[in-house]
């Protein structure tokens, strides 16, 4: 597997980097049992969140008194520099280190920059100059935004969602990234889910030498299939790019893709689930999805109150309404046997 350096920070480690979201549903044992296997593994550049509620603290007794060995990223949702500061101190607290790596704007709407009335921009410089972050980093979800903050040449990476059923526009942020020497971090190389071939997600991310993926791993099965690619990366072949095809066809468009910014919803509705159920149900064993909980989960879209904020929301700008009344329809169908699934 090659390494990858991203962007202007000279950080390089195995195009293969651990996201540390799903943590937070294992127990802390399981977390730092997971987290030091794909150390031993080859992995070395771990990302994580405030937001992940307690990712990072998992994350921080995984790494206790080895922090030279790895790069640490995280993010802050904050919005005010008050909360900027509390949330960087609280990471390194839960990370026990005194320095994070990369620190980025968590889901931003906008490009911060210094002088632009909020300050947050002045945070990032601040804490760079005490030594409490090393690098200046940025998520995002809305395409427009992300690239108006890789040309602004304030931020050395940019983590973007990234997968082969991603479009013209994403693939030329990568390549932006490239050209200004920005750090690419690729989140959802699975779609949220949707990509059940882990062969062909590796193989399509393999072929941009700037991308660093990270993986979301909560279960060892998952990380043995990332860990195998460290020896032997499958390549871009006819084949995979002819399976790659197919999928497009059958999943591209506009489908929810999970992040879950939706939400919560006023009516109760679990929608970067329901929302999707359609594909879930032809990509994942459909008896999963059929149970009383999920029936009755998907019933809840009925008391939709049409308040529009899930469209609000959607850093993807979807119709989501629209789409809970599309998934509803067919899971029924499904139910009463008018339509099959696997």
């Amino acid at each position: 597997m090659r390494n990858v350096t991203l962007g202007s920070t000279g950080i390089m480690v195995k195009q293969n980097a651990f996201g540390a979201l799903p943590i937070q549903r294992l127990s802390t044992g399981d977390a730092v049992a997971i987290l030091r296997r794909a150390y031993d593994g080859g992995m070395r550049y771990f990302d994580t969140a405030r937001a992940y509620s307690d990712s990072e603290e998992k994350m921080g007794i995984a790494f206790d008194g080895m922090r030279e060995k790895i790069f640490i990223a995280t993010k802050t949702m904050a919005r005010t520099p008050e909360d900027f500061w509390k949330d960087l101190e609280k990471s390194l607290e839960l990370l026990k280190t005194d320095y994070i790596d990369v620190y980025q704007f968590h889901c931003v709407e906008q490009c911060y920059r210094p002088g632009d009335g909020t300050g947050m921009y002045e945070c990032m410089l601040e804490a760079k100059e005490q030594g409490k972050i090393r690098h200046i980093g940025v998520t995002a979800h809305k395409i427009k935004v992300a690239f108006e903050l890789v040309e602004s040449g304030l931020y050395e990476t940019m983590q973007f969602p990234f997968s082969y059923l991603s479009g013209d526009q994403e693939v030329a942020l990568v390549k932006s990234c490239a050209e200004h020497n920005v750090g690419f971090v690729c989140m959802k190389g699975l779609a949220g889910g949707l990509i059940t071939n882990s062969r062909a997600a590796m193989a399509f991310l393999s072929q941009y030498e700037n991308a660093l993926p990270i993986w979301g791993i909560q279960k060892e099965t998952e990380l043995d299939e990332w860990l195998s690619y460290m020896d032997e990366t499958p390549a871009y072949t006819d084949e995979i790019s002819a399976f790659v095809e197919e999928e497009r066809r059958n999943l591209a468009g506009n489908f929810c893709r999970g992040c879950g910014y939706c939400e919560p919803c006023p009516a109760g509705i679990t929608i970067h689930q329901c929302a999707r159920m359609s594909l879930m149900l032809r990509r994942a064993p459909s008896a999963a999805w059929l149970n009383d909980y999920w029936q009755k989960e998907m019933a809840k879209i009925e008391g939709c109150l049409h308040c529009n904020k899930c469209m609000s929301h959607c850093p993807y700008e979807l119709n989501t309404p629209k789409l809970l009344e599309d998934n509803l329809e067919d899971y029924r169908k499904v139910l009463r046997g008018e339509v099959s699934v696997n």
